[in-house]
């Protein structure tokens, strides 16, 4: 009886612990109302960097280039690419003045290397404030610069974004991405609203040039291929320079991976970066996760051998209404409410998943930008 006094005290500690987590920390970002922010005008530079893009740049491009915005360029970096992406580049520039392109081709220091690309760009920009998105993402609005922006102040030199994926009907591969992301977007956004900002997506993310250079840019993690978001951010980041955005105008669209092996793929890359964030960071995560896991591994254990089931009971329900609560509130906010009816078995596929990843890193290193 021993060993089930520990598992059931072991139990109820990680209890505590999530609904520390989904009450408290993300409950911060989801049962708090964020007022809609009027800042000035700035003169934009949104940088897209685009490596074998040609279909998603004829596709997309246009939604950007006709924003409602009074004084915006757009910094097309062609990443040494091996489709028409620079023909279609030059195509647009045609068409519209406010068109800066840089053509990056690979140098030996540097192959293949996003962030030497990105950081080409960064140094074209005319403009102080940077914006950044994907070849293959599409604003939801012609707003989306402005309402971005807005966020911008003396102190706000970092805005965080979401970048959502595109809704699929009848796939659970789509409700998987989407609820990954979602509880990635959670997290991030409730640690900046705490005053602990650790990640932001490229998909959808504003900084000013000078905190760039700043930080020295990608100088400390050039080496690690991905992460010219998350990493840059980690380094960046703190809790007097960084805003959220949630207002569904600023949202970004992506199209979803197709297949359980391209997915695996991607998310193991960004797995991979998570290593190098800082120490507080990496330990908040490592908690979250090891008490989801935990949660369930106990309880099942506890449920069977029947051991103060009637606790155990009341504790699991306890967690769950939090969580359910906590990811409800937020994907109402984010507009993924849909995904929430298979949340019990969107989150344990999620730990096992993670789990997999995990093992995989630690046996072979991930591939990385194109």
């Amino acid at each position: 009886m021993l060993i089930l006094d520990i598992v059931f005290y072991s139990f109820i500690a990680i209890v505590c612990i999530q609904v520390v987590f989904y009450g408290f920390l993300f409950g911060n970002f989801a049962f708090n109302k964020l007022k809609s922010k009027k800042g000035k005008y700035h003169s934009v530079s949104v940088i897209i960097c685009a490596k074998s893009e040609a279909d998603n740049l004829k596709r997309y491009l246009p939604s950007i280039l006709e924003q409602d915005y009074p004084d915006f360029e757009v910094v097309l970096i062609n990443d040494a690419s091996s489709d028409d992406s620079l023909e279609i580049m030059e195509t647009f520039a045609e068409q519209y003045s406010n068109i800066k392109i840089v053509n990056v081709r690979n140098i030996e220091a540097f192959w293949g290397n996003k962030k030497y690309a990105l950081t080409l760009g960064i140094k074209a920009a005319t403009n102080e404030h940077l914006l950044f998105t994907d070849a293959d993402c599409v604003p939801v609005s012609n707003q989306w610069i402005k309402t971005m922006i807005s966020n911008f102040s003396n102190t706000s030199t970092i805005i965080l974004g979401y970048g959502a994926y595109n809704k699929v009907k009848y796939s659970l591969l789509n409700k998987l991405v989407r609820y990954e992301t979602l509880l990635t977007a959670i997290q991030y956004f409730s640690f900046a609203k705490v005053g602990i900002p650790y990640m932001g997506v490229g998909r959808n993310l504003a900084y000013n040039r000078s905190e760039f250079f700043k930080t020295n840019g990608f100088i400390k993690h050039i080496d690690i291929r991905s992460g010219d978001d998350d990493l840059f951010i980690n380094e960046a980041a703190n809790s007097k320079n960084t805003s959220i955005c949630i207002s569904q105008d600023s949202f970004t669209y992506s199209i979803p991976k197709k297949s359980f092996k391209n997915w695996f793929i991607q998310k193991r890359r960004h797995v991979s970066t998570a290593n190098n964030y800082k120490f507080i960071h990496k330990s908040l995560l490592a908690i979250f996760y090891s008490s989801q896991l935990l949660f369930w591994l106990l309880s099942i254990i506890l449920l069977l051998v029947l051991f103060q089931w009637q606790i155990v009971t009341a504790l699991i329900i306890v967690r769950l209404v939090t969580q359910y609560l906590s990811i409800g509130f937020s994907a109402k906010k984010l507009n993924e409410v849909d995904i929430l009816f298979l949340l019990p078995f969107l989150e344990l596929f999620l730990i096992v998943f993670q789990l997999t990843i995990f093992i995989s890193n630690l046996i072979a290193k991930p591939k990385h930008w194109k």
